[in-house]
């Protein structure tokens, strides 16, 4: 892969990983609730399934997935019910003073649990393969040795999405974990953050 095809991939993803979805809610929600340092186990959970799609799509599943309507919204049905459930299970998450001392709280948010949460966050979402369909063609020589550019591209899209996705959504969240502080505060956030996940699945089930 030369310099120029790399940068240009390297800016493709940096502008994919920086648009808002699910993910970067996910990872905000986690920052909110454990903390920045913790907060990366989402992180790693949203990157193995990052992994997924682009090992379904260079093994050629991503063709079927895409060319077959009823497999493509099962998944999608499935990661919309996913997000609501994600979504009004923290609206409706009594608010506890400290947030992390009540014992869902802790089971909630242990590394397992937030690996867990972020991988299907980012796996039931079958757009992910259909938009790495059309991505890494753009970005793969097929007259070149193939493996060296698919490790290039998956250490690339990783790396970008882990530093955009820790370095900047989780420290964004970071000023408003004071208001964790409170039973008011916390319920504000989690009905916000609910609210965003649910908002998300409507726009994976309704935009096509």
């Amino acid at each position: 892969m030369s310099l120029a095809i790399w940068l240009s991939l390297l800016a493709a993803t940096v502008v994919i990983c920086i648009t808002p979805g699910a993910g970067a809610i996910n990872t905000m929600s986690n920052s909110l609730a454990v903390g920045w340092r913790r907060s990366i186990w989402g992180v790693l959970g949203q990157e193995l399934a990052l992994l997924v799609h682009i090992v379904i799509v260079a093994a050629g599943v991503g063709v079927l997935v895409a060319n077959t309507p009823a497999l493509f919204n099962a998944i999608r049905y499935a990661g919309a019910a996913y997000l609501i459930y994600l979504g009004l299970r923290l609206i409706f998450t009594k608010p506890q003073a400290p947030a992390a001392d009540s014992e869902g709280a802790q089971q909630a948010n242990t590394r397992t649990a937030m690996l867990r949460r972020g991988f299907w966050v980012n796996l039931l979402n079958p757009k992910a393969i259909v938009f790495f369909l059309a991505f890494i063609p753009q970005f793969i020589n097929a007259d070149a040795a193939i493996m060296p550019q698919y490790l290039i591209l998956v250490a690339t899209a990783v790396g970008v999405d882990v530093i955009v996705m820790w370095g900047f959504f989780a420290v964004a969240a970071r000023p408003f974990r004071r208001y964790t502080a409170t039973a008011r505060g916390q319920r504000v956030l989690n009905t916000v953050f609910g609210a965003l996940f649910v908002g998300v699945a409507g726009l994976l089930v309704f935009i096509h």
